[in-house]
């Protein structure tokens, strides 16, 4: 095979992708249950306490498969990607040591106490276990994305003795890359977790039982959800394009199968890139639209991948052209979406609108495709790059390790993925079927089958 790098890739971006199906529900998960708490503390609700007790039985499930699935990626980075930790591990090495002993032992810690402890806690203290879980997950993720935006966006470092070294710690911790990736990825999060939250409501809804709590998560999921989704479109998303086109922007071209500079950019809406013959064939197009969300007036030109030298174009355009339409396409449809429930949902005929249900109950996938897809464009947006524009992605990978054995490797964890992937739908069907249980005895007031709110 031409590229040594290549099962070195798909080992780590399987394993990666695997992975991410778990951390992007926790993230979005721990806020709704640190309010669902609040609000039980607040108006002495039981039904919002019961909520709340359910969605912590599915995030310790979450949490622990999170953490099987995401050890194995820090040893790649030593067995895998040798030469890139020898380079750069002097910067990137301080964000992931914070994460694996600041912030991942913070969540650790107490997500013990918020799933076993609340009856010796009692529920205020109980609630403010969940709050350290919220803040010890945002800054687990917050570290993470520190440390991918800095191969996006380099910054506070120094090359000595070629090697990277970090000589300001705030510009790289404070990168204004990773503080708006942080933000898209931490909305992009809450729309994965309130569409969960309504095809659950959806799906009680359905089956008539848990009629309290599944309209709970109907109100719930539909109205963070439209939030969150509006959130992930504008300003999160629209101010990371910027960045892609100031910063990345033979990449933006790529994203968009833009092979021709100039003004009045068009935005694709459907098409085929062309690499070979540097066109896009049947494409349907918006005039002057990509213009503006670039640099926010028609008259700016865009460059297009012509512009550039072969050697600094993505290495896959084709995939990262679909995997943003993909992003792009679902975060539209899911506005729309959570839009049209909340209309019913303020006339009253959401729980009983059976077409809604379904969707609502079968659209719960594809909030984890549109992360995948974001992700995807991310990192094969990068690409020929390991660190933009320092360091490429053919200098990191371990020579030492052949291709045979990466491939050998991936397959070991295609096979114990597929097995921890049946256990975690296994259990979680579980707490499903089970749903809302009965509450500890000295909790709150009002039974939460009696309450309407």
């Amino acid at each position: 095979m031409e590229d040594p790098s290549f099962w070195h890739r798909v080992q780590f971006g399987f394993t990666i992708a695997f992975h991410y199906l778990f951390p992007q529900l926790t993230l979005g998960l721990a806020l709704l249950i640190v309010l669902l708490k609040w609000v039980a503390l607040r108006k002495n609700s039981e039904l919002h306490a019961e909520a709340a007790r359910f969605w912590t039985r599915i995030f310790g499930i979450n949490f622990a498969f999170g953490v099987a699935t995401g050890v194995p990626m820090e040893f790649q980075f030593g067995t895998n990607w040798s030469r890139f930790s020898r380079y750069a591990g002097g910067v990137v090495g301080q964000t992931l040591a914070l994460e694996g002993m600041f912030a991942f032992f913070l969540e650790g810690a107490f997500v013990a106490a918020l799933v076993w402890g609340e009856r010796r806690l009692g529920p205020r203290k109980h609630f403010w276990a969940a709050v350290a879980v919220l803040v010890g997950s945002w800054l687990s993720g917050y570290f993470i994305v520190t440390t991918n935006a800095f191969m996006q966006h380099p910054q506070g470092h120094a090359l000595q003795n070629g090697k990277l070294v970090l000589v300001d710690f705030w510009a790289f911790v404070l990168n204004p890359w990773a503080l708006l990736q942080f933000a898209h990825t931490l909305a992009a999060s809450i729309v994965t977790a309130s569409f969960v939250v309504s095809a659950i409501g959806a799906f009680y809804t359905l089956r008539n039982v848990h009629q309290a709590t599944a309209s709970l998560f109907l109100r719930w999921g539909t109205a963070f959800g439209l939030v969150s989704a509006l959130l992930v479109a504008f300003p999160t998303g629209d101010r990371q394009a910027k960045a892609v086109a100031e910063y990345q922007p033979v990449t933006l071209a790529a994203m968009e199968g833009r092979f021709e500079s100039g003004p009045m950019a068009e935005l694709t809406f459907i098409g085929q890139p062309n690499v070979p013959a540097e066109r896009i064939d049947n494409a349907i197009q918006a005039p002057a639209v990509l213009s503006i969300l670039a640099y926010g007036t028609p008259q700016r030109s865009v460059q297009g991948l012509k512009d550039f030298p072969r050697e600094v174009w993505p290495t896959n355009i084709e995939l990262l052209y679909y995997a943003f339409h993909v992003m792009a396409g679902l975060g539209t449809l899911f506005i729309a979406l959570m839009a049209l429930a909340n209309f019913l949902r303020f006339r009253g005929r959401l729980e009983t609108h059976r077409g809604l249900l379904w969707t609502l109950m079968l659209a719960l996938p594809f909030p984890y495709i549109a992360n995948t897809a974001g992700w995807m464009t991310a990192e094969l947006g990068r690409q020929p790059w390991m660190v933009y524009g320092l360091f490429r992605t053919q200098q990191g990978y371990s020579t030492s390790v052949s291709s045979g054995n990466a491939l050998f490797t991936l397959l070991g964890f295609a096979g114990l993925y597929f097995i921890l992937g049946l256990l975690f739908l296994y259990l979680i069907g579980l707490e499903i079927s089970h749903g809302p249980g009965a509450p500890p005895p000295t909790q709150y007031g009002v039974p939460a089958e009696q309450e309407h709110a």
